[in-house]
């Protein structure tokens, strides 16, 4: 029996144009298999502008605003936890369970700790669907009846064509020739906003890692800058996948370039949208990224890419092998510069096309499952 009315916990945040683009993944998926199901959205935050976007291209979008739990509760019939770095939304989702109404987790990287913590609460729902097979098999190794979903953002359409047209034209990027390169900290700084959430000495030991390795992470992604505009003469955008970002672009990746290089290299001046970023992939050649979701969003658009994966970063990175793009994935620290190099050059061959049709099946007969599996739970 098909939900008639879905409560979707999602939306984690703003300053991160992948954890924007997990939530219109998933309304795109159910808006796809299930049109006349009403969807009331329950975000952490919603940016003005990112709630206008959301709105533009899903009209029908119900938000939870100021209206009680109880409320809420009392109107869906089920409750859909999206996807996630983990359970984000767990506390919800207890609230949630305590009315007896179905439930179901949809493509989460689950941590020890919360496989711990919520194990009563996985266990109770419907589905679990975990967006990498490393946590997959953490969880089944603890009795959960766990399946693979991977990311919604797999799903998701977003695009803006007008910005994103605008700011192609204005700084000399041609469709199919130019290449976009993402930077990330080992650790994201998010103690910077939120240093209440965290120790002093937990602060000091992540910038350590953080300073230790910058330089040596970036210097790799500047080794196949110099090589994407020198071997296929085409131009380079420096651009972020997290706010924090923006100020890497310059000292880290543009300033140490070779000077016959930099002319050739654009800089993105400030942080952008899930919509228009979109976009951009969609139109480059390639993309080379420290962070999973540009990678993935380009991938949506037929645009190969690359993730650099760095140590600290979480299980997620599994999806991307799971989904059969094992080769485009590295690890820093067993990649050399020129290794990279080489990997993002051979995304001009036609086989990436090959690759990327090959991924699509298989992430869209996650997606179908998902929904079936939606549509079997009892109400």
């Amino acid at each position: 029996m098909k939900p008639s009315h879905i409560l979707l916990r999602s939306s984690w945040q703003t300053i991160n144009i992948g954890d924007i683009a997990h939530t219109p993944g998933m309304l795109a998926l159910l808006e796809k298999y299930l049109p006349e199901t009403r969807v009331t959205l329950w975000p952490n935050e919603l940016s003005p502008e990112v709630e206008a976007v959301l709105k533009a291209r899903f009209p029908r979008l119900e938000l939870v605003g100021d209206r009680k739990p109880a409320e809420i509760f009392g109107e869906c019939d089920f409750a859909l936890h999206g996807s996630g770095p983990g359970l984000i939304g767990a506390e919800t989702m207890q609230l949630w369970a305590a009315t007896g109404k179905p439930y179901g987790f949809g493509g989460v990287t689950l941590n020890d700790w919360e496989l711990r913590e919520y194990h009563d609460l996985m266990q109770g729902a419907e589905f679990l669907y975990c967006r990498d097979t490393l946590s997959l098999q953490a969880a089944r190794d603890t009795g959960l009846n766990a399946e693979f979903f991977p990311d919604a953002t797999f799903f998701m359409d977003l695009r803006n064509e007008a910005a994103a047209g605008e700011y192609r034209v204005a700084n000399g990027l041609e469709i199919k020739k130019f290449a976009c390169f993402i930077p990330r900290l080992r650790w994201t700084p998010y103690w910077i906003a939120m240093p209440q959430k965290y120790l002093p000495e937990a602060i000091a030991e992540k910038e350590a890692v953080n300073a230790a390795h910058v330089e040596t992470d970036h210097a790799k992604m500047r080794e196949s800058i110099v090589a994407w505009v020198r071997e296929t003469g085409h131009r380079a955008l420096l651009c972020p996948e997290m706010s924090y970002q923006v100020e890497m672009l310059k000292p880290y990746l543009y300033d140490p370039l070779p000077d016959e290089v930099k002319p050739h290299v654009v800089m993105r001046p400030d942080y952008w949208l899930t919509d228009e970023a979109a976009s951009i992939y969609a139109r480059a050649l390639a993309v080379l990224s420290f962070e999973c979701h540009s990678p993935i969003m380009a991938a949506n658009y037929g645009t190969p890419a690359i993730y650099l994966r760095q140590p600290t970063d979480t299980r997620k990175g599994q999806m991307w092998r799971d989904v059969g793009l094992e080769n485009w994935i590295l690890e820093i620290d067993d990649s050399t510069g020129e290794q990279i190099s080489q990997r993002l050059l051979e995304l001009m061959a036609p086989e990436a096309s090959n690759k990327i049709r090959s991924a699509k099946k298989l992430i869209d007969n996650r997606g179908e499952a998902l929904i079936r599996r939606l549509c079997k739970c009892e109400n």
